[in-house]
């Protein structure tokens, strides 16, 4: 062996070897991916929304006769919390807006006639005489069933008073017409009163709060629950803050120790990220052609087309550079870590549901609302035990441990080697949400939640909070439709 030179450093640990890649293949692979997302893009686009779900009437019907019985509750609470509904859910004349527009498009492709009654009582509500007076004289002209809905509607709220007899009738006709429910109990309300049928008037008023009424107790408890995060993340917010002004403590919200930007290269990880993708895109392709209707084959989906992505980033990204998957994401907590996390979770969390308030707020100002059809989920509501159990798994467990893992864990990350912090999460969140394919609000909710998420993972050097802050959003929504809906 030659001798050592004097004065030299011992030789350190050797480099690890750099993959290197197919330029073609690389270029194939992303012309696969982008083919696929514009796939999904028009996929999303051609498919009417109506189509989403299998029987819109009856869930419709639901949806909003259970939003209005709320609203009807809300009018029996104290005058602060009346004020606050309507500030932070824009009130009746915003609900009511809300559900014409979603009946009307409905009526437009169902012919089931009920929606046209429905579509009345919710006009004849927000006070537009006018269009009902139009459409009760058109109505009288029809065929059955739409003389009958002309009676109603004229007796109900066009007709200053009604005989008892007459009354009478139109009852009995309206009970075998409308299933119980607030359409069924604004119409039956309105005849009574023109007729002075106390009796009636007083039995359906008090089947209208038993309705409502758990509803607000539901309603309050998720409120209660919201603000509590809300109130006790900005307190962990300030306290965090004043703690490292005084202690100048860089470290305070560090978790793990994943080093950001990451130690591959960026166009290793690029590379990766393409490859990795376009094979996720095809394992999509397959799971459609077979269908994803049934709730195991949707299960199955998150890991399966998350599956080469994640194998490829061991292979190339972690491997490579001497990492394993908990070192190089932080999935692995340092000696303290748990208790920062504790801290961390419950403040991403109240900086995802101000934001989403506000972005409410600024729909409810424009007088915006997401389509009904991105947020009724038909398993949650009317689905049996097992499927509402494989839901929360897919919602609650599986999609947030993926999406992470490659939206913030391998995209954010990779894009960190070229771009600041504040680009990168928006960069990132951006293709996040765009993957949801939701509409504006939608993809606005999503898209902040992404940001959130990366920069949980920026200061805390682990994918856990945002792990943990991404499942119990996704378990808030799905309890809220559960609670509203479905009980």
């Amino acid at each position: 062996l030659a001798p050592a030179i004097e004065g030299s450093s011992p030789p350190g640990p050797p480099r690890p070897i750099e993959p290197q890649f197919s330029r073609v293949v690389t270029v194939l692979s992303a012309v696969v991916l982008i083919a696929g997302m514009a796939a999904f893009a028009w996929l999303q686009l051609a498919t009417p929304r109506l189509d989403r779900v299998s029987t819109p009437e009856r869930a419709l019907g639901l949806m909003v006769g259970r939003m209005m019985d709320l609203e009807e509750a809300v009018t029996r609470a104290p005058a602060w919390e009346q004020q606050l509904y309507e500030f932070t859910s824009g009130g009746r004349p915003y609900e009511l807006a809300q559900a014409i527009t979603w009946f009307e498009e409905l009526t437009a492709a169902s012919p089931d006639p009920l929606l046209v009654l429905r579509l009345a009582v919710l006009h004849a509500e927000a006070g537009n005489l006018g269009w009902l007076r139009t459409k009760v004289t058109d109505w009288k002209a029809r065929p059955e069933p739409f003389p009958s809905y002309a009676s109603f509607l004229r007796g109900g709220y066009l007709e200053s008073r009604l005989d008892r007899d007459k009354e009478q009738v139109l009852q009995a006709e309206l009970a075998e017409t409308l299933p119980a429910g607030w359409f069924y109990d604004r119409l039956t309300i309105n005849l009574a009163m023109r007729a002075g049928d106390r009796a009636l008037l007083a039995a359906t008023q008090k089947a209208t709060v038993a309705r409502g009424q758990p509803l607000l107790k539901r309603s309050r408890i998720l409120a209660v629950a919201e603000s509590a995060v809300i109130v006790i993340g900005c307190l962990i917010l300030i306290v965090g803050r004043l703690r490292r002004r005084r202690q100048n403590a860089a470290g305070l919200l560090q978790v793990g120790q994943a080093p950001i930007p990451p130690s591959w290269r960026g166009r290793t990880g690029m590379a990766v990220l393409l490859r990795g993708g376009a094979l996720g895109m095809v394992m999509m392709a397959i799971l459609l052609n077979i269908g994803t209707d049934d709730p195991l084959t949707r299960l199955a989906a998150i890991p399966l087309t998350n599956l080469p992505i994640l194998l490829l980033s061991r292979a190339y990204l972690f491997r490579s550079a001497g990492q394993g998957f908990r070192a190089a994401l932080g999935l692995t907590p340092k000696p303290d870590g748990w208790r920062r996390f504790g801290f961390v979770v419950p403040a991403v969390m109240a900086g995802g549901l101000l934001g989403e308030w506000g972005i409410d707020r600024v729909a409810v100002l424009f007088n915006y609302a997401s389509h009904w059809t991105e947020w009724f989920d038909p398993d949650l509501v009317w689905g049996p035990l097992p499927v509402i159990g494989l839901s929360l798994l897919e919602y609650v467990v599986l999609a947030p441990l993926f999406e992470e893992l490659v939206f913030r864990g391998l995209l954010f990350a990779t894009l960190r080697r070229r771009f600041g912090a504040a680009a990168s999460a928006l960069l990132s969140a951006t293709i996040f949400a765009a993957a949801h394919g939701y509409g504006f609000l939608g993809f606005a909710s999503v898209l902040w939640s992404g940001v959130l998420w990366a920069w949980a993972y920026e200061k805390t050097g682990s994918l856990l909070p945002g792990m943990a802050a991404h499942a119990l959003n996704n378990l808030m929504v799905c309890l809220t439709l559960i609670a509203l809906l479905r009980w």
